[in-house]
């Protein structure tokens, strides 16, 4: 038996030249690897716009020099080229490969179920979502979730250099963060079991462990929405810290982060932003208003009356935001101390007035991307609020372990991606910015 065991080395992925390196190469022979993504033949040549893992290259095929067998330049074949770098400034990323082999290691078996080589991915939004496998691949909408990609990677990068430890807690819970009917049970062998509808309560126990803790991940709220902003599953950007003077602690990390956030992805993802034609937000600082007060400035400045005086609707978040916008520069704006009411079991009361709590959002063009706050760190200040809130402090005993054991002030908050990454790219709905969206009616792909 020993003959049939093998041993397997280290392995760092090289050898193939992307459309963003190849061009430096002029003159030498370089592999290329990627779908075919059109053709176009004139004469004994034929152009063959590759698509590899980042933009498209273009190669020329001399049909006198190089042979090749019918349908192996089908559209959506999967090639490795073997070519010369030529300087070409029409082509795109000016340079082209002139073909010296094509192999093909992936053939089409069906015609594409929408046209990839189009500028544009003209398709219905439902059509787009029904077939994601195929329609990922355009590169419009690749670049849509390259950059989602590098807001989650920087949201690790710029938080770990701030002293956040990055943390993993479950999804599978036995109650729920927020409570209410917006979470969805299951079967747990022989008890019941949510998912989660945030980590919030195990980012606060971790607070007393790393005293600055964030996660990215997974959420789950079981709300009968049906709109274009609402999700079912959606991706969590949190985080917590401890030994705050105050939530405008927490509103400035935010603010830091954005600015950084935008000047990583102009300087990293211009070709992503440039196909998406998208215009980024300029971040310095961010006003912030009471909510009370938001209401009262649209119902002055819009001539628009809320139509309750304890929340935003959508228009009124659209109006405060064309309202930052003229007033400050600002496409965002925080938007502060939301009713006792409207915010979850474990939001501090404001000391000045009880009603309300030390609470925020934040809008961003017209929608909240952001809910956070400062959270109650007295073990019988909590309790207190739960049995207001009608809830079994029995059924928490973990959560309240951490309290009873000592916290420091501390608070959050938690940024919807697939929000902040509609926002950011003009998308006019949340589903286009998520990779595959799971809403009331979609379970697949």
């Amino acid at each position: 038996m020993k003959g049939s065991i093998h041993t397997i080395k280290p392995l760092v992925p090289h050898g193939n030249e992307t459309a963003l390196t190849f061009a430096r190469h002029a003159g030498k022979v370089v592999r290329i690897q990627g779908a075919i993504h059109r053709t176009r033949a004139l004469g004994g040549v034929t152009f063959v716009i590759v698509r590899d893992r980042e933009d498209l290259i273009q190669a020329v095929l001399n049909r006198a020099d190089t042979k090749v067998n019918e349908g192996d330049l089908n559209e959506g074949n999967q090639v490795i080229i073997e070519g010369t770098v030529h300087e070409d400034k029409r082509a795109p990323n000016g340079a082209e490969v002139r073909i010296k082999t094509l192999t093909v290691v992936g053939r089409v078996k069906e015609e594409a179920p929408v046209v990839l080589s189009h500028p544009t991915l003209d398709v219905h939004l439902e059509t787009n979502l029904s077939y994601r496998p195929v329609t990922l691949r355009h590169p419009t909408e690749r670049a849509i979730f390259r950059l989602q990609a590098a807001i989650a990677q920087h949201f690790r990068v710029f938080l770990g250099s701030q002293g956040f430890t990055e943390i993993f807690t479950p999804k599978i819970v036995a109650a729920g963060a927020e409570g209410g009917a917006n979470i969805f049970s299951l079967p747990y062998f022989k008890q019941k079991a949510y998912l989660t509808q945030s980590p919030q309560l195990y980012k606060q126990m971790m607070v007393g462990v790393f005293e600055r803790v964030f996660e990215v991940g997974h959420v789950y709220r079981a709300e009968q929405h049906n709109t274009s902003r609402h999700l079912n599953e959606y991706i969590s950007l949190d985080f917590e810290m401890g030994f705050i003077d105050s939530m405008e602690d927490m509103m400035g990390v935010e603010v830091a982060y954005l600015k950084s956030l935008m000047e990583v992805l102009k300087k990293e993802h211009s070709r992503e932003l440039e196909l998406l034609s998208a215009k980024l937000p300029v971040v310095s600082e961010i006003p912030a208003v009471k909510l009370h007060e938001g209401i009262a400035l649209i119902r002055e400045h819009f001539s628009y009356k809320s139509p309750s005086e304890h929340d935003l609707d959508q228009k009124g978040e659209q109006f405060l935001c064309e309202y930052a916008q003229r007033e400050y520069g600002s496409e965002f704006i925080f938007v502060t101390h939301y009713p006792r009411p409207k915010r979850p079991f474990y939001a501090m009361d404001d000391p000045e007035n009880p009603a309300l709590t030390l609470s925020f959002d934040l809008l961003l063009r017209g929608l909240e991307v952001t809910t956070g706050g400062q959270r109650i760190h007295d073990y019988a200040a909590q309790v207190k609020k739960m049995k207001e809130w009608k809830l079994n402090p029995k059924n928490f005993e973990h959560y309240l372990m951490a309290h009873r054991n000592g916290l420091p002030p501390h608070g959050g908050l938690a940024i919807g991606l697939e929000r902040l990454v509609t926002r950011l790219l003009g998308l006019p709905n949340v589903r286009q910015g998520t990779l595959f969206p799971r809403d009331i009616d979609r379970l697949t792909p």
